[in-house]
């Protein structure tokens, strides 16, 4: 396998694929991310524990149904997220999904960037001035192991995961014993307000991008047994963890930040770390995906290219503030990622029978006016419904497809009618 190129505009060949080991550490380290936490933490602030465990399983095990359904068709087809979107928008529209798909993990790669200039500053004393010069630093270091490709990200996995795993579990375990075990989470009285669906919006939104672009592995699988149980052990474990971790200890010391969290606990060291592994483990991965879709977007195969002027634009980003916009940017990402999904899945399902044609042999549209039109009406409904954001994205965004695709078929068949006549 090229590691320059990793077949960014083809499908994934049988000799490039993976098991069930590989093809899982590497999700897991790709949901095993700071700013999960982070939201949890929020989540923590608004729920009492009970009913934060029931917003975590339904929110991860919707996200977890949603990557797993992407991964089997990545898997039976080789394709990932971006080229799938050249069946279902066209050759020309499908660049409207590389540039929402790169524009949101662009924006988690700029986040997690500034997050550890910010967190090290603060925690190092340092001055003000050197955080610009260490979101430089860390924008581009990040970027090294998306450079090497999958095996450069399957190396860190191995070594990131069981690493945060640990620490995740020592942290809550002095949170327990510090708030006096089960009793004392029970009898906490949140002190912020979210509603429910929000919540499980917001569970879902910290990797809808994510899981959406998770086929960038998972068409590596060796099956499409493999790729659904790598998904759903990934995010189900690896992201409910991520959330409940940031929850638990929100609720025990009233702060929705983990790293604070942890030098609380007296962990500063480890909290450190801690940031340090996990944000470089989950930012090769994100750049990696910004590659992909910018790959696609301007027919390059030119990866590591992209990948590096992808982490030049995510360091301007970080400098730009993206810090301050995660919970908002979280929500807006719940609303219009998950229809590119929707669509995808109706598209793979209904029009092609569950059997796409090879890239080379098929006709291309330029524009595939039900998938792009389906798209817009699942955006839409998404971020304005009050319900969860994700399912109406992905529920109305398929069965718009499948509708208007059947209005096409028709419409064009009394066409062709008429001009026999």
């Amino acid at each position: 396998m090229s590691a320059a190129s990793e077949f960014a505009l083809s499908e994934a060949p049988p000799e490039g694929r993976k098991g069930l080991l590989p093809i899982a550490m590497v999700l897991f380290s790709f949901t095993f991310f700071t700013g999960t936490m982070f939201a949890g933490g929020k989540i923590g602030m608004a729920f009492n524990v009970t009913d934060m465990l029931w917003v975590a399983f339904i929110g991860n095990s919707l996200l977890a149904l949603y990557a797993a359904s992407l991964g089997l068709i990545a898997a039976r087809s080789g394709l990932n997220t971006v080229l799938m979107g050249r069946l279902c928008f066209g050759e020309v529209g499908s660049r409207l999904s590389d540039f929402i798909l790169g524009f949101a993990e662009l924006g988690w790669y700029a986040w997690g960037t500034a997050t550890v200039a910010i967190v090290l500053v603060k925690m190092l004393g340092l001055a003000e001035g050197f955080t610009t010069p260490l979101m430089v630093l860390f924008g581009f270091g990040f970027c090294l192991t998306a450079l090497v490709g999958f095996k450069g990200l399957e190396v860190l996995s191995r070594i990131s995961v069981p690493l945060m795993f640990i620490l995740l579990v020592v942290s809550m375990v002095i949170a327990t014993r510090t708030i006096g075990g089960w009793q004392g989470l029970s009898a906490v009285i949140p002190h912020e307000t979210l509603s429910f669906s929000a919540a499980i919006t917001m569970v879902f939104g910290t990797f809808a991008s994510g899981a959406t672009q998770a086929t960038n592995w998972t068409r590596l699988a060796r099956s499409g047994r493999v790729a659904v149980t790598a998904s759903i052990l990934s995010f189900l474990l690896g992201n409910g963890l991520m959330i409940v971790a940031g929850a638990w200890c929100a609720i025990v010391y009233q702060q929705a930040d983990i790293v604070e969290v942890m030098m609380l606990q007296g962990l500063s060291f480890a909290a450190v770390i801690m940031l340090c592994l996990n944000l470089w483990t989950i930012q090769g991965p994100t750049i990696y995906n910004v590659s992909a879709a910018a790959c696609h977007l301007v027919r390059s195969e030119r990866r590591r290219t992209m990948t590096l002027v992808a982490a030049a634009i995510g360091v301007v980003l970080a400098i730009g503030g993206m810090y301050e916009w995660l919970i908002p940017f979280l929500l807006l990402l719940g609303a219009i990622i998950p229809p590119i999904g929707g669509v995808i899945m109706a598209d793979f399902w209904y029009r092609h029978q569950g059997r796409y044609p090879t890239l080379a042999q098929a006709n291309l549209p330029r524009f595939n006016v039900p998938g792009l039109a389906a798209y817009a009406i699942g955006a839409v409904l998404a971020y304005s419904s009050p319900w969860i954001a994700p399912l109406v994205g992905i529920a109305a965004s398929a069965l718009s497809y499948i509708v208007l695709l059947e209005f096409s078929r028709k419409f064009s068949s009394a066409k062709a009618m008429q001009g026999d006549r």
